[in-house]
């Protein structure tokens, strides 16, 4: 990863312990299709130089050099994940003011608990560590 960290979401964990706890809290919230009891991952946690961050999958496009229409709902949606977590004390957001605003409502953001995880599709929309192209 070249490319510039400005406007990511850097976060600390209480210890490392909570990295994977955080990753798998992820895999449960995002947009949904409850039609088709789908859920579309919208962010996850990234690794880089010992520090962490909170990034939407278009974020890590666009951190590839890939194309990525990453928009003012896209960044409210990660903002309320971020402060989410935050108030779950799972992370600390480092600069808070970065998540203040746009904020996305909860409506449009599914959070499945863990037991409603089994009748639920996971779908990450990105693969940290895979070159996958879609």
């Amino acid at each position: 990863m070249n490319a510039k960290v400005d406007g990511l979401v850097e976060i600390t964990l209480k210890n490392n312990e909570d990295f994977l706890k955080v990753k798998e809290t992820l895999t449960r919230i995002g947009v949904a299709s409850k039609k088709e009891k789908v859920v579309f991952q919208s962010c996850h946690i990234l690794h880089k130089q010992g520090k962490y961050y909170l990034v939407h999958f278009k974020e890590l496009f666009k951190l590839d050099g890939r194309p990525a229409d990453f928009d003012e709902k896209d960044l409210a949606r990660r903002n309320t994940i971020a402060n989410l977590l935050q108030e779950w004390g799972l992370i600390k957001i480092m600069e808070p003011q970065i998540t203040v605003e746009p904020i996305a409502p909860l409506s449009q953001i599914k959070v499945l608990s863990y037991k409603e995880k089994a009748d639920w599709q996971l779908v990450p929309k990105y693969n940290i560590g895979r070159n996958v192209r879609n």
